[in-house]
């Protein structure tokens, strides 16, 4: 009878969901639920980078200070493993990349350690088998990094040879298992995984114009088409889970498929009508129907898995693309900022000039900026135009440029109060110019880059009235006329779109290159730049 009576409430449940009128109800109900659970998020692949991944990429407000901690918590993980987080699981390194990612932190950068150097070796990275790749690519592309160099591989890697690990691993059915590429997979004991085919599909999406791939992808979406079952769901070691309907949602909405696909509708019923058996109305997410109550790992990947669909429903950037992500500004003691701050630079050496600038088509800008002594020379006669500069030089450039006053600030370790640019750093700090690299360090004999530089004149355009804030639409279509401007990180794409739209930086070019160290010589054309389209140049 207790069978019977378990097996209607199950019908019911499953027969009287509609995802079309109840899903922002349940969404709303489950953001909740993680949000009060894991009210303090720590380094874990429960409670910690899963629950702050699904709250990040959804519509449910959360406040800053809960990011912070989770940050804050991050940091001092690391710390405490001196950057080195586990030896053998190089997903823990990925893991916590897409997190930090979600939230606008960088990861290459948490307590001095690039959490993304272990992906560029190989061989340790494909030691868990297909997990490890499948989720370096993930993370990799979550925020559209440069393949780490990592010096101490064996073999390099590239994105290339992950998509070609996880291509080698698909079985003959199409589908792809845990053991993937492992001797015990080889040795014929490897079954077709619902939830791994579904990550596979994750990491391929992006890979989608290679022929090969998309002949792989094909193949996977047949084989999970076969092994989905009358209730719309998927079976994972026997018995069919909530996770497993889960990873095959994200992967059809990483894809571009609706679960209303004639692929994916058994017997009427869609993936997302089998998920939503196992939610408990102001609760969570059971693991599966018949016993162990709610679980809280379940609830964290259901709720995600909610997030991915209703961004594919809305025509947002899918689950891991976060190109659309804001790099969190992380700074104290930020003084108030008005337009008396701002001073006009007048011209105290007139003539000043560099032998090794004469005749260049940028002589005019270094000279200017030179004769009003915002930028120095290396020596009195000389510029050296070709060479990178600091960021300890770069703040001091842009301090003098708006004749802000200078201010000690006691937060950088790596700023003494003696240095010749304390002060400088701390201006552009408060006023928002540039941040540390860590909330410690700024580590002032840095280089820049030309997306690093753009972001900061950007900010300080921001200060002179200049800058306004430009639409997704118009950020893509001035990006898009540069052969490289996929390169370009998420954070610094408005910021390089505007310099372009206000000519900061000139669109003569075909090449952004973001990542390579930006020169003196352009420092100088851009701060002139922004200068002279703020009316802040004075003969």
């Amino acid at each position: 009878m207790k069978k019977i009576i378990s097996m209607f409430v199950i019908i019911m449940m499953f027969t009287s969901w509609s995802y079309a009128e109840d899903l922002e109800e349940v969404y709303t109900d489950i953001a909740e639920y993680i949000y009060e659970t894991v009210d303090e998020p720590v380094v874990g692949s429960v409670g910690g980078e899963w629950a702050v991944l699904g709250l990040s990429r959804s519509t449910y407000e959360v406040s800053d200070e809960y990011y912070d901690t989770y940050f804050q918590i991050v940091e001092e993980y690391v710390m405490q493993k001196e950057g080195l987080l586990h030896s053998k699981k190089y997903t823990e390194y990925s893991r916590l990349t897409v997190a930090l990612t979600s939230i606008g932190k960088d990861p290459r950068d948490v307590a001095g350690c690039n959490l993304l150097t272990p992906l560029g070796d190989y061989d340790k990275t494909i030691w868990q088998g297909i997990n490890g790749p499948i989720w370096a690519l993930i993370a990799l592309d979550s925020g559209n990094y440069d393949m780490p160099i990592n010096d101490e591989a064996k073999i390099q890697a590239t994105r290339e040879m992950y998509v070609d690990r996880i291509l080698t691993c698909q079985l003959d059915n199409g589908g792809f298992s845990l053991f993937g590429g492992t001797d015990f997979e080889a040795s014929g004991n490897g079954h077709a995984n619902s939830d791994i085919t579904g990550m596979a599909l994750q990491a391929l999406a992006n890979y989608q114009d290679r022929e090969d791939v998309k002949q792989a992808t094909n193949k996977a979406l047949e084989c999970l088409s076969e092994m989905q079952n009358d209730e719309g769901g998927f079976s994972s070691w026997g018995n069919d889970t909530s996770e497993s309907c889960v990873q095959v949602l994200i992967g059809l909405c990483a894809l571009g498929i609706d679960v209303a696909d004639e692929r994916f509708v058994k017997n009427e019923n869609t993936i997302l009508d089998k998920l939503m058996t196992f939610y408990q109305p102001n609760d969570g997410f059971l693991h599966v129907i018949s016993g162990g109550g709610i679980n809280l790992m379940a609830s964290e990947q259901a709720f995600y898995g909610l997030v991915a669909y209703d961004r594919f429903k809305s025509g947002k950037n899918h689950l891991y693309d976060m190109s659309d992500v804001t790099q969190v500004e992380d700074r104290q003691d930020i003084i108030d900022v008005n337009e008396k701050s701002i001073k006009i630079i007048s011209i105290k050496c007139l003539g000043k000039t560099f032998e090794d600038v004469e005749g260049k088509p940028y002589a005019e800008y270094v000279e200017a900026l030179a004769q009003r002594d915002i930028i120095k020379g290396k020596s009195e006669n000389l510029f050296d135009p070709d060479k990178t500069m600091t960021r300890a030089e770069f703040a001091t450039v842009v301090v003098k440029a708006l004749g802000l006053e200078t201010v000690t600030i006691d937060i950088f370790e790596d700023v003494s109060d003696d240095s010749w640019y304390a002060g400088y750093v701390g201006a552009a700090y408060n006023n928002g110019i540039i941040n540390g690299r860590s909330k410690t360090r700024f580590d002032p004999m840095g280089v820049i880059s030309n997306e690093e530089a753009a972001v900061m004149v950007s900010k300080a355009a921001n200060l002179t009235g200049l800058y306004e804030s430009l639409a997704p639409v118009t950020i893509k279509d001035m990006l898009a006329q540069f052969i490289d401007y996929m390169k370009v990180s998420s954070w610094a794409k408005e910021s390089v779109a505007f310099c372009y739209s206000e000519d900061i930086l000139s669109q003569d070019m075909i090449e952004i290159l973001p990542k390579a160290n930006i020169k003196r010589y352009e420092v100088a054309m851009m701060i002139y730049h922004l200068l002279d389209k703020s009316n802040l140049l004075e003969d």
